[in-house]
Order: C-alpha cells, then sequence, then structure tokens
C-alpha cells in the first residue's frame, strides 16, 4: 500500500500539521523533530503530493517544454540544456512534442494545465498565436525559445535569424554561387521565415534574385528532404548550392546528392543550419550556421524560473547572434553558375 502523510505522521508521532510543515518548510518546527520526519519518509518512501500542493498554492516545480519534434538533434541538445538548467534551479522539465500541429500544440497546453505545471515554455515556432494568447491570459508564466512574438508581451530568447540567413548567403555568393536552392521546413516558422529575409537580402543587394521554384518547402525529416532535393537537384539548371534552414535537412539534401552520383561539395556544396552534433558527424562535416544552444536553454529557464519565482515582472526579449562555422561540405563553384 502506497504511503500516505497519515502513515508518516503516525509513525513519526507527530500531527499531519507537523508533516506538513515539514514538508513545505513552512512554520516553527524543531530541528529534532524536522530530521525525524524526514527520516519516516525516507523510510516509508513517501512522496508529497505535486498536484495537493498546487490545490494549496505551492509550486509543483515543473515546467512544460513544448518542441515540434525531439527526434531533430537541435530540438533534443535544447531541451537538454533547458532539462538540465531547470534541475539545476529545482525544476523537473516535462517534454512534449507538438510535430509542427496547432492543434497538438494546444492540446498539449491543456494536459500540462491538468497537471499544474508552474509555467510552460514554447519552442515550436507556430507563427499562430492562439495558444500563447490563451497562456497569457490565464497568467501562465510563459516564455519563448527559438521563435518570436513582438505583438506580445513575453519573455523571449531567440537568435538573430535574420542575420544567420545573410551569414548563409553571403558564404556561398563568396565562393562564387549564384544559382542557389532553398530547404526549408514551412513558411508557418517565424525563424525560417526571417532567415529566407536575410537571404532575398543579400541577394538583392549583389543583384541577384532568388527563383522561388528553387525554394523547397514542407521537409520535416531527413527522408523528406531527400525527396524534395531530387526535384530540384534533377532539373535542367540546378543549383549549384542549397542552403538548408537546419542540419537535418541539409543532411537529407546530402543524401540525395549521393544517391544521384553527385560529388559533395564539388558538384553540390550544401550549407545547414544550428551546428547540432549532427553538423560534425556527417560526410563530409557540414558547413552550417552555429546557434549558441546552451545559452539559448539556460536563458530562457532562467527568465521563466525567475517569473514563476515572482522576482522580475518585466518581460525581456533577449536576441543571441549566430556565427558561420566552416567544414568541408561547401567550395568553390566548379562549373559556371546560372544568373537568374
Amino acid at each position: 500500500m502506497k504511503p500516505t502523510i497519515y502513515h508518516v505522521a503516525e509513525q513519526a508521532g507527530v500531527s499531519i500539521a507537523t508533516v506538513s510543515k515539514v514538508i513545505n518548510n513552512t512554520g516553527r518546527i524543531g530541528r529534532e523533530t524536522r530530521e525525524n520526519v524526514l527520516a519516516i519518509m525516507k523510510e516509508l518512501g513517501y512522496e508529497p503530493s505535486v498536484v495537493a500542493s498546487a490545490l494549496t498554492g505551492k509550486h509543483t516545480n515543473t515546467i512544460g517544454l513544448l518542441v515540434p519534434d525531439v527526434a531533430n538533434p537541435y530540438f533534443s541538445e535544447l531541451a537538454r540544456r533547458i532539462e538540465d538548467r531547470g534541475h539545476e534551479k529545482g525544476f523537473s522539465v516535462v517534454i512534449c512534442n507538438t510535430d509542427n500541429g496547432i492543434e497538438k500544440e494546444a492540446e498539449y497546453v491543456k494536459w500540462l494545465h491538468r497537471k499544474q505545471v508552474d509555467g510552460i515554455i514554447l519552442g515550436t515556432g507556430i507563427q499562430d498565436n492562439r495558444t500563447l494568447h490563451e497562456l497569457l491570459k490565464q497568467e501562465t508564466p510563459t516564455a519563448l525559445v527559438a521563435r518570436d512574438s513582438p505583438s506580445l508581451q513575453v519573455d523571449t530568447v531567440r537568435i538573430d535569424d535574420y542575420l544567420g540567413g545573410r551569414l548563409a548567403t553571403e558564404h556561398l555568393l563568396e565562393l562564387g554561387h549564384t544559382n542557389l536552392g532553398f530547404m526549408l521546413g514551412g513558411l508557418n516558422s517565424s525563424s525560417e521565415e526571417e532567415r529566407l529575409r536575410g537571404v532575398r537580402s543579400v541577394m538583392t543587394t549583389n543583384n541577384l534574385s532568388v527563383c522561388e521554384k528553387d525554394i523547397v518547402t514542407d521537409a520535416y525529416t531527413i527522408e523528406e528532404a531527400k525527396q524534395q532535393a531530387m526535384k530540384i537537384l534533377t532539373q535542367a539548371q540546378p543549383p549549384t548550392a542549397i542552403f538548408a534552414m537546419n542540419d537535418l535537412l541539409a543532411n537529407g539534401v546530402m543524401k540525395a546528392a549521393r544517391e544521384l552520383g553527385l560529388r559533395l561539395p564539388q558538384d553540390i556544396s550544401v550549407i545547414g543550419f544550428d551546428n547540432t552534433l549532427l553538423a560534425s558527424i556527417s560526410e563530409p562535416p557540414l558547413t552550417t550556421i552555429a546557434q549558441p544552444i546552451a545559452d539559448l536553454g539556460t536563458q530562457v529557464t532562467d527568465l521563466l524560473v525567475q517569473e514563476i519565482l515572482g522576482e522580475k515582472t518585466v518581460k525581456q526579449r533577449i536576441v543571441l547572434l549566430p556565427s558561420l562555422v566552416v567544414r568541408e561540405s561547401t567550395t568553390t563553384i566548379a562549373r559556371t553558375p546560372v544568373q537568374k
């Protein structure tokens, strides 16, 4: 039988109220009594109900984290850092995969509310703000990571995606590539839209244009990216370089190139985004735009915990800078580029 607070009180020879005060660290309890109650709790394997604590106005010390897909190395690394930082701060983190679905995101938020989490971090990138509006209306401590919603007052930690798009494009142009292809997960992501805006800015500055047929969307897995890359790599005038909006998609592009008998990077250069572990173990190692993933996870967790504990009232927007990491998947153009 699962031990209850009544069993602890009986065996410790104290009242239920005394046990409750020990659990919540309130009231004036003698050191010997406190230590005795804690020892009995450990002996019986008694764990206080976090839900019961929430109903009495106490924190459950849990945080909900919503990401599109933890199988994506970027989100798994980000989730791990948030979980580690949460643990350092005394919070457990519940991770939910939304599969880029608005309805699934909303369902998870409702479920997390029923579980009485203290706060929620949204890292889904979905631009539809219905879920976010609902969280703010309910005054649930909320923070955004790797996404933005400038019109709403909410703690946000993200990178300068526009700059990231510029860095990737400038690198490819410096290598002589002007016929570029682009691989996106989807245009419902604020971060990917900003990266594409950076691309267009650099292309315009250099009197070049982005060919819309070479922008591929709706790829979320390596296999989907491979299939989509096949379409643009088998055109009459395929691009000489492809910018994939994350490292996962970049690996799908490289897989397609290999299956088509193209040499990497001599026949097709590929650049990714994120600088996850996947970038360094790819074949060839992937040139990519690095995100400071550890800093993103640490800072968003700190902001949320501060709000939960009532240590801050002013919302903050933190923008971190990306950087270019050059590896072996990009090189100077080997054939005459096609002007567009």
